[in-house]
């Protein structure tokens, strides 16, 4: 679900999104996977952290089968890199843009992190905590609510996803 800015604004994220997709071949690639093999390894997801000026805090991937660490999220990589460059863990003023609609953890760290954009590229529709499935940044009850758009390169981020799972079933994985 895109956020209630127009085209224009959201594509004023596109390059960001770009360092975001980047980052997710250069985990593929540092895996060993490369194009042919992505049947393995961590979910291709990438995210990074910008301050209010625009400005790169923070680039990360998924972790989880590298690291064995459940909260190994691109997301949540993203963000404490972002804390320990800023010295602190109120994010403040910071937009954090992801290939994949957050999932309900990661939807909460940006939440607790007072982040105050979240952007997206493609909808998860089984997980999606922003919109697909629950709507987690949006709920007033948990004080914080950042502004969220979606979509952004979207048609890229999940061909990358559809890709990367395409090739996991190949492999029987």
């Amino acid at each position: 679900m895109a956020g209630s800015a127009g085209a224009g604004y959201a594509a004023a994220f596109e390059p960001a999104m770009r360092l975001a997709l980047a980052e997710t071949e250069e985990a593929q690639a540092a895996a060993g996977q490369g194009d042919a093999g992505r049947g393995g390894g961590d979910v291709p997801v990438g995210a990074v952290v910008l301050d209010a000026s625009g400005a790169v805090l923070a680039r990360a991937h998924n972790r989880r089968e590298a690291t064995g660490d459940p909260t190994a999220h691109a997301e949540i990589e993203a963000i404490r890199q972002a804390a320990l460059t800023v010295g602190g863990w109120r994010l403040d003023g910071c937009t954090i843009v992801v290939t994949l609609e957050p999932c309900t953890m990661c939807a909460g760290a940006v939440t607790a992190a007072r982040l105050a954009r979240l952007v997206y590229g493609a909808a998860d529709p089984k997980a999606g905590a922003a919109g697909s499935v629950w709507d987690v940044l949006r709920d007033r009850r948990l004080g914080h609510v950042p502004e969220v758009i979606g979509g952004v390169l979207g048609t890229e981020c999940g061909a990358l996803l559809r890709e990367f799972f395409a090739a996991r079933r190949a492999a029987g994985r």
